[in-house]
């Protein structure tokens, strides 16, 4: 059974949505990122980076020793062939899919986490980085906002796949982002059509008791989600 090493962050339900998805058996290892645990040895020898989500397959394909991977879209991509979901097995199609898969891990993802930074837990407020990256949280929008307005039904074209399960998690901080959804209408009919899936839902569900990126902040939380905390414990 498949260990999944989580916490209820948006690059957390990537994987959780993904198991659902699946319905792949594993089980949960939470990480109290808000308590210093990514920087446990233990952790740190599965996800060097002190990131989650990550996990652990002890049954991967073809055999031989348990694999433990980092990084979501990695992780993504890994459950992806392994089931043979999510993923087209044309040259063009898988492609496109890990083209857009790329384009949430480096655009998407971190110009959305600065823009929530500076604007919801920066204990200072920045003008300009306010505004720097709210501009380009909307021009992200607009950029998928035109693709799905090309492909109609997902963002990769006709069918679903981890490019839609990557970017899905990160659209729906939209209303703590301050983002105005109903500018971009088929990025505002693919997020309904998206959050639909039973799946989705469960996976939106894993681990809802532990809290959320709304939650709250104390200043342990902050020292360790920003940066001032050690790199790895004794």
């Amino acid at each position: 059974m498949i260990d999944l090493y989580y916490w209820p962050t948006p690059n957390g339900w990537k994987l959780s949505i993904m198991l659902e998805e699946c319905g792949l058996p594993y089980t949960l290892k939470p990480v109290n990122i808000s308590r210093g645990e990514q920087f446990e040895p233990a952790f740190l020898a599965i996800s060097p980076n002190n990131r989650i989500p990550a996990l652990v397959d002890p049954a991967p394909p073809g055999g031989g020793a348990a694999l433990s991977l980092f990084e979501s879209g990695a992780m993504l991509q890994y459950l992806a062939e392994k089931t043979g979901r999510f993923l087209p097995a044309d040259l063009a199609g898988r492609y496109a899919v890990t083209s857009w898969l790329h384009w949430q891990i480096g655009g998407l993802g971190p110009m959305v986490g600065q823009n929530g930074h500076f604007l919801l837990y920066a204990t200072e407020q920045v003008p300009y980085a306010i505004e720097r990256y709210a501009r380009e949280v909307l021009r992200l929008y607009g950029v998928l906002d035109r693709q799905l307005a090309h492909t109609g039904a997902y963002i990769a074209g006709a069918d679903y796949s981890i490019a839609d399960i990557a970017c899905f998690p990160w659209i729906m901080t939209h209303k703590k982002q301050q983002v105005p959804i109903d500018r971009f209408p088929h990025v505002q009919r693919w997020f309904a059509t998206v959050r639909e899936r039973p799946a989705v839902q469960r996976g939106l569900a894993v681990g809802r008791e532990l809290g959320s990126p709304g939650k709250p902040m104390d200043e342990e939380a902050r020292k360790h989600l920003f940066g001032n905390a050690p790199q790895a414990r004794a």
